[in-house]
This record gives structure tokens, sequence and C-alpha cells, in this order.
């Protein structure tokens, strides 16, 4: 098991959408990267007939979805999108 758990930063979409969200949606945001970190290719990819998007990932639970970037040359993740569907 890996014991690495990979810091995240948010775009300034996504950051702007994360104030934006009720508390209890913003506490779900940090418990799904939370999750992501932790395994962050343990999600499909956004888009699986991409062969060199690999790197880029869909983590979603319910109505919240992110889409974030494995950077790892930096050894963090980059969240481009938040979707909230509530």
């Amino acid at each position: 098991m890996n014991d690495r758990t990979w810091p995240a930063r948010l775009s300034p979409k996504a950051a702007k959408t994360f104030t934006e969200l009720p508390p209890h949606t913003q506490q779900l945001v940090r418990d799904l990267l939370d999750i992501a970190a932790r395994t962050p290719w343990g999600w499909p990819q956004w888009d699986a007939t991409d062969p060199e998007g690999e790197d880029v990932r869909c983590a979603s639970i319910g109505q919240l979805s992110l889409i974030y970037l494995v950077n790892s040359t930096a050894g963090r993740l980059y969240v481009i999108d938040l979707v909230w569907l509530g």
C-alpha cells in the first residue's frame, strides 16, 4: 500500500466554485480530495480514449465530481474543475 499523500491545489475556477458551496459540500470536497490524494490513479480517466491523458482523472461521489491532473513531477494534484449538481 502507498503511504504517500499527494497535496492538492485548486485552479482559480475550482477555488471560486469551492467558496460558493455550502459548508457541508465543502467538507465533502475535502473528503473526496483526501481519498484522491491517497490513490490519485484510483479513479477513472476523464477521457479514456486519450492514451496520453492518463494523468487527467475524475473523482466522483454522488453529485460531486472533481477533475484533476496528477502532476508526477511536482508530486501534487491540480484540481482543474469542480462540479456540484446540488
